[in-house]
C-alpha cells in the first residue's frame, strides 16, 4: 500500500513539475525591478527571446498608435 501511494505522488510530482514548466514557457517574465533575479537566471537565448518579443510588441503599438493618429487626422481634415 505504501508503495502505492509513493508512485503516486511522484506521478503527481512530475506531473506537476512538467506542467508548472509549460505554463512558465508560455506565460514568459516580463523585465523590472523585482524580478531582476529571474530574469537573470534565464539564458542568454531565453533572454534574448524576451526582449525581441518586447520589442516586437513595442513596434506593433506604435504602428497601431500611428495609424490611429492617421485616422483622426483624416477625419478631422474631411469635416472641415
Amino acid at each position: 500500500m505504501s508503495i502505492k501511494s509513493s508512485l503516486i505522488k511522484f506521478l503527481i510530482n512530475i506531473n506537476d513539475n512538467y506542467f508548472s514548466k509549460l505554463l512558465k514557457k508560455k506565460r514568459g517574465i516580463k523585465f523590472n525591478k523585482k524580478n531582476l533575479y529571474s530574469w537573470m537566471n534565464l539564458t542568454k537565448k531565453e533572454r534574448f527571446n524576451l526582449s525581441k518579443k518586447d520589442s516586437i510588441n513595442y513596434l506593433t503599438e506604435r504602428k497601431n498608435l500611428l495609424n490611429q493618429i492617421r485616422k483622426e487626422y483624416k477625419n478631422s481634415i474631411e469635416k472641415n
